[in-house]
């Protein structure tokens, strides 16, 4: 833990994934903190004296909740129901984002594509685990096909795809990958495409998660349904969790490893200096190849879940505000580094939710604190001087929360650009570079 930054006895210590023992027990602790949090594990509540504040002290796991006055919410606890789904979207997002952190990150190919190749792997998910129809095609295959199936059909898109891509280069490779977003949404809603899709209004139904050997009505592991798992309930939501908790771990250290090898070195090297990199030996057509292909298995898996996870498959969905997300969490997290990748994501998806629990609190407020900052911020449309207006129309100069999200990874985007190109895992490693070289701190 202490000691000079970045200083290693032996080749083999540098290249660890976790290279000291304190980011071992920090990582083994935090997966586990993650397995426990969908679970019902006893906290012991405490009132701090003097306030009106309640504090939740975890017991084996558990998450703090704090809670002021009458117990409204600040910060809700991460594992209660109606946050699985947007925690379970994160390890979802995360695979994606690993993948395009490969292609953009570590290789350097900018690719505003990423969403047309989730849409890929989310229409031959259906097409092979979907149930088949007049209208419809489908294969009615278990999850081991027709998931790493998604990510192979995406791999050949991505292979045709990558030789005219290799060959450019900054603004002429995003353009052509933002073109791909647009071609593939006007395929989804083709006559041809909506057999595979659905109606373009409503999609159609995606194959369930349960795990089976084959089409046996009785599945090994139910993920559906509600159920018991050895002396505990488990609910449908909780098993889609940790089912994608387990694949975005697998995905993490995947990403991980193909970073700390030759392939990752020649991609980097590639990156920082492309002819530099062919004058030494390293063939860059065949590992911009190799970029393009990891990061489309990567975005055909994450499609598949993604529509798993909606249960209902759209063409829109994957449309140019998905690229963008993904460019805000490689910026905001930190380009080039997988634990970067998983901090933007959490926070690309966590932080609306909390502008959004926080607004509703806001306007739910009558207290002397939370009652004046929600007249300020908030407006009905009535004409307040809020700027976030809750109610379902916004006139004037008002906008949604939804909208608000959107300005602000916007905002964020050029925030950090500007300030910390590294982003979030940027600033971590300046925090614990300065505790480390304390007190020669300069």
């Amino acid at each position: 833990m202490f000691g000079r930054p970045n200083l290693y006895t032996s080749y083999e210590q540098e290249s660890q994934i976790f290279s000291t023992w304190t980011q071992k027990v920090l990582a083994a602790f935090g997966i586990l903190l993650l397995f426990l949090l969908p679970f019902d594990i006893p906290a012991i509540t405490t009132k701090i004296p003097g306030t009106g504040w309640l504090a939740d002290i975890p017991v084996l796991g558990r998450v703090f909740s704090w809670s002021i006055g009458d117990g409204i919410p600040l910060v809700r606890f991460l594992g209660d129901a109606d946050w699985l789904r947007p925690m379970t979207t994160v390890f979802m997002l995360a695979i994606a984002a690993l993948g395009l952190n490969i292609l953009s990150g570590v290789a350097g190919q900018v690719s505003l594509g990423h969403a047309f190749f989730m849409g890929v792997g989310a229409c031959t998910g259906v097409f092979l685990g979907g149930e088949s129809s007049e209208a419809l095609y489908g294969l009615g295959l278990p999850i081991w096909i027709w998931l790493p199936g998604a990510g192979i059909a995406a791999v050949l898109i991505g292979i045709i795809v990558s030789p005219v891509a290799v060959k450019l280069r900054g603004l002429y490779l995003a353009i052509v990958t933002l073109g791909l977003v647009f071609v593939g949404i006007h395929l989804g809603n083709t006559s041809w495409g909506r057999k595979i899709a659905g109606p373009p209004a409503l999609g159609r139904k995606y194959p369930e998660l349960d795990i089976r050997l084959w089409k046996e009505e009785d599945p090994l592991i139910n993920v559906s349904d509600d159920g018991r798992w050895l002396w505990f309930d488990v609910t449908d939501a909780q098993k889609r969790y940790l089912l994608y908790l387990v694949l975005a771990i697998a995905f993490a250290f995947v990403a991980k490893n193909i970073i700390r090898s030759r392939t990752g070195r020649a991609l980097q090297a590639i990156r920082d200096r492309d002819i530099a990199a062919e004058v030494m030996g390293v063939p860059e057509f065949k590992y911009k190849l190799i970029a393009f292909a990891i990061s489309s298995f990567f975005a055909g898996v994450a499609g598949a879940l993604f529509a798993a996870l909606s249960g209902q498959i759209l063409a829109e969905a994957f449309g140019l505000f998905l690229s963008v997300e993904f460019i805000a969490i490689l910026l905001i997290g930190g380009a080039g580094t997988t634990s970067g990748t998983l901090i933007g994501t959490f926070f690309v998806v966590m932080i609306p939710q909390f502008v959004e629990e926080i607004t509703k609190w806001l306007d739910k407020s009558e207290g002397p604190i939370g009652g004046t900052v929600g007249e300020l911020i908030l407006t009905d449309g009535s004409g307040d001087l809020g700027v976030i207006n809750t109610s379902t129309v916004t006139p004037g100069w008002t906008l949604s929360v939804f909208d608000w999200n959107i300005v602000l990874f916007g905002v964020l985007i050029i925030v950090f650009l500007i300030v910390e190109p590294l982003g979030l895992f940027g600033i971590w490693v300046k925090v614990r570079n300065y505790w480390k070289r304390w007190p020669f701190s300069y």
